[in-house]
């Protein structure tokens, strides 16, 4: 407990584009290698780049929604280095004068505390190639369908002091590109990926310890496993009385271990300096206004409408708030049962997200829509069908068998309502349970769920539970 962590992370997010920021060559995933390169991707002599004006639009707007500064003038700089896959020798990159400044954003733990993360800064810059060392025995591979692909890198402070605020964080921009339509936040395509930089430090000391940069980090679950390894490993150099190397390190996510990769550059091993080819980007006030205007409504203001609009509590707002997509279906199923939110809310974040989750889907594509799930929770209020048959419902929805009332019809699973008939069988259960009903009346007062469970077998499940409630109460009694 002597040592603190400190954090801080490079995020990279492709930008939706569907060119590339520089030249007009396809962004598109999953095409054959190398057909997606063009002659200025390829550095080719006598090719001059051409900014993407889509792509700065999307910076702005990334830029507006963590309150940060706009420059009004940026520079693109070189930044020179040797590597297969970069086939210029440089990537087009912004150092001194990037497009977004210092901004900030708030991320919730589990456990409900708040905090501020900041942000440095956000520039843009292109993406390079992909060296791919799978299929080849002894050699490497080089795609360059990826080079020139536009990215915002994402620079946060050194704020994060602990692997869970780091992944709290991560997430936080995730979600808020995604509502931006800035980028698709594919992990797995390596459209959002991160690099952090983790050092520890004895507690109550103010100068950071050495840093080590663990590079592309493309899912939450590896950035927590990574940055746990690396403090351990820092710890047991340090209290062994050895000194951290600063370097650049990969993350093994079969051995769960970070390993080095080379030493660390620092900036001067870049040798940046302004690209000779491109003017310096001035941005105009009228243009970050329009910007301003086609701002959609945010995570966090969600969350707050949901809160106030609907009386949901913080962690419910926060969790239906986690992606738009689950927001928007959330609000059709809730317009669907007006003035029942809850129970809206407690079906998307309980059936509905249990079965996305065990058949690995997004709820993009989800077998039952928005509308279909309001259409079942209609049924509910209604006391067509309990909450408990309603499950059976879903499960008939989900499988494809048809909406809410076409299941109910099928399978002859309308609850039954008629006090008498429920009467009835109330009579009969309590005249089969001599034994039970008179314990339960000399104090045994547990037995009183005996008695629903018999009702509601006899019924099939199908008895109101409100009404066999208090029509027993009235029975034992």
């Amino acid at each position: 407990m002597e040592w603190e962590t400190v954090i801080g992370l490079e995020i990279h997010a492709q930008l939706s584009t569907k060119s590339k920021i520089f030249s007009g060559a396809s962004t598109a995933y999953g095409a054959e290698p190398n057909t997606q390169a063009c002659a200025v991707d390829l550095g080719l002599p006598g090719v001059l780049p051409v900014l993407n004006r889509e792509a700065v639009g999307m910076a702005v707007r990334f830029g507006l929604a963590i309150g940060a500064p706009i420059a009004p003038r940026s520079i693109f700089a070189r930044k020179n280095y040797f590597y297969p896959d970069l086939p210029k020798g440089y990537q087009i990159s912004q150092y001194e004068l990037p497009v977004v400044g210092r901004g900030q954003v708030e991320i919730e733990l589990e456990d409900g505390e708040s905090r501020t993360i900041g942000v440095t800064r956000a520039h843009l810059e292109e993406d390079a190639g992909k060296s791919l060392h799978e299929d080849y025995h002894g050699m490497t591979g080089v795609d360059l369908n990826r080079a020139g692909t536009p990215l915002l890198e994402i620079v946060s402070e050194p704020d994060m002091r602990s692997a869970r605020e780091a992944v709290a964080y991560m997430k936080k921009i995730h979600a808020l590109v995604r509502y931006l339509e800035i980028c698709d936040g594919n992990m797995q395509e390596g459209s959002f990926r991160c690099d952090a930089n983790v050092s520890v430090r004895r507690k109550g000391t103010e100068k950071f310890g050495t840093r080590a940069e663990i590079k592309n980090l493309n899912s939450f679950r590896f950035l927590e496993r990574a940055i746990n390894f690396e403090v351990e490993r820092q710890i047991d150099i340090l209290e062994g009385g050895g000194a951290v190397v600063q370097e650049t390190r990969l993350f093994d996510p079969d051995k769960g271990e970070t390993r080095s990769m080379r030493s660390k550059e620092e900036a001067n091993d870049y040798r940046y300096f302004p690209d000779p080819d491109l003017l310096p980007l001035d941005i105009e006030p009228a243009f970050i206004e329009q910007v301003r205007g086609s701002l959609p409504e945010l995570p966090d203001e969600k969350k707050h409408r949901f809160m106030s609009d609907h009386g949901l509590s913080a962690y419910d707002a926060g969790v239906l708030t986690a992606s738009r997509e689950m927001a928007e279906y959330f609000e059709q199923v809730a317009a669907a049962v007006e003035g029942q939110a809850k129970l809206a809310a407690n079906w998307v974040m309980g059936e509905l997200a249990g079965a996305l989750n065990r058949e690995g889907r997004e709820i993009t594509d989800s077998p039952v829509s928005a509308e279909a799930l309001g259409g079942l929770l209609r049924r509910i209020q209604d006391n067509t069908i309990s909450g408990k048959i309603a499950k059976e419902v879903f499960e008939a929805m989900w499988a494809g068998e048809g909406d809410a009332d076409q299941v109910i019809e099928h399978k002859g699973l309308k609850q039954i309502t008629d006090t008498g008939a429920i009467e009835q069988v109330i009579d009969q259960v309590i005249a089969d349970n001599p034994s039970q009903l008179e314990q339960y009346r000399s104090g045994k007062d547990k037995l009183f769920g005996f008695f629903v469970g018999q009702v509601m077998k006899r019924t099939g499940g199908k008895a109101n539970p409100a009404q066999v409630n208090d029509l027993l109460k009235q029975k034992l009694s």
